[in-house]
């Protein structure tokens, strides 16, 4: 009955996409499915219900019908949480993929099993632009004692076979490597992440029998005096509906957006007064510490989100590189491949919506075809 029901307020919704505030009560018309197994009259009169209740506390009809649909997409999740509990990875798992762990003895804080990206600093004053290399210094808030320009290639080092060896040039301009930067910036910029003021998720209250959900997650960071920062976060759920998505206000001073990348902008990031514990709030609202978040590297966007959550499926572990650790696929090539989609193409940067709905269909493309090769 549920899947009947969430499929045909989908196509109610298609056709509300429209709809404006009306002082009035709208029903749902369905179309009578020939392969429907409850009587048509049966679901109609359901939904008819369902909907009026909705529009007891909606502005508009959209608004009651994607309510509607997210009730029934709920029940849903229940099938594709299950076929998902084999992919979520083990404390072990995580630990390799430097996911942000409690710390044993300071709580609100988190810890990182491999700290390899420090390079070696213990000048405390002192950072390494993680994009030319160069050591720099700052003073006790983070900030250039000096102006430095930073010289840089934006793009990875492609290794290339030409006759006598291999070449290796950078993916950004063609430039062989170790030759000049084709991109200069102002300043130099490092991408560490304070490891203070986490929240975990919180387990399920035990009244609560109800799948625990399932969402795709997204993050953009922008670089400040502190290093990297939450810009931008967008939950998706499994039927690839934007549930949550907004810009955020770092708490210290932006140094670049990284909007070749993030997609993010200054107005962006002024236009908005959500903060970081914000954010926080509004997932601890509904992602318990057994919700599935999926995500694509979801290492970096639970240490943006200062999030401490253990029920993860990471794409990138889910759809292992050929050639095993540490190579991954990139979340456009693995979304070219599977599923015959070119993603990430904007000049503008990255769409966290965009890559959180990658996220999710790729999932749900993996237990489908997992589901092929079990024998019930």
């Amino acid at each position: 009955m549920a899947r009947s029901f969430c499929f045909s307020s989908k196509k109610i919704i298609t056709l509300l996409l429209s709809s404006q505030p009306i002082p009035t009560k709208r029903k749902a018309k369905m179309r009578p499915e020939v392969s429907a197994k409850v009587p048509h009259d049966v679901r109609q009169r359901y939904v008819n219900l369902f909907v009026e209740e909705f529009l007891k506390t909606s502005v508009t009809v959209q608004d009651a019908f994607e309510k509607l649909s997210y009730s029934f997409s709920a029940e849903g999740d229940v099938a594709l949480y299950d076929s998902l509990k084999e992919h979520i990875l083990s404390e072990e798992i995580l630990m390799e993929n430097n996911y942000p762990l409690q710390h044993p003895e300071k709580s609100g804080s988190a810890i990182l099993y491999r700290e390899d990206y420090k390079k070696g600093i213990t000048d405390p004053l002192k950072r390494i632009c993680c994009r030319c290399g160069a050591t720099y210094s700052v003073n006790q808030v983070g900030k250039h004692t000096r102006k430095e320009e930073c010289n840089y290639h934006y793009g990875k080092g492609v290794e290339k076979k030409v006759p006598g060896g291999v070449e290796t040039r950078y993916s950004c301009c063609e430039g062989v490597a170790g030759c000049p930067g084709c991109q200069v910036f102002k300043l130099h910029v490092h991408d560490a992440v304070s490891l203070d003021g986490f929240v975990s998720t919180l387990p399920r209250p035990g009244s609560d029998k109800g799948c625990p959900g399932v969402f795709s997650v997204d993050c953009e960071m922008c670089y400040t005096t502190q290093g990297l920062e939450l810009a931008r976060v967008t939950v998706v759920n499994s039927s690839l509906q934007v549930i949550y998505d907004t810009f955020v206000k770092p708490d210290n001073d932006v140094i670049d957006y990284n909007t070749r990348f993030s997609g993010i902008n200054e107005a962006d990031v002024k236009g908005t007064s959500s903060s970081i514990r914000d954010v926080q709030e509004t997932l601890l609202s509904f992602v318990n510490a057994e919700t599935i978040l999926i995500g694509y590297g979801l290492e970096s966007d639970l240490c943006a989100l200062k999030l401490l959550h253990g029920t993860v499926v990471d794409t990138s572990v889910s759809f292992p590189h050929r050639l095993g650790l540490p190579h991954k696929m990139t979340l456009h090539n693995l979304t070219a491949d599977y599923l015959r989609r070119i993603i990430q193409e904007s000049v503008g940067g990255h769409d966290s919506a965009e890559d959180a709905a990658a996220c999710m269909e790729l999932m749900l493309w993996k237990v489908k075809e997992d589901g092929k090769t079990k024998r019930w």
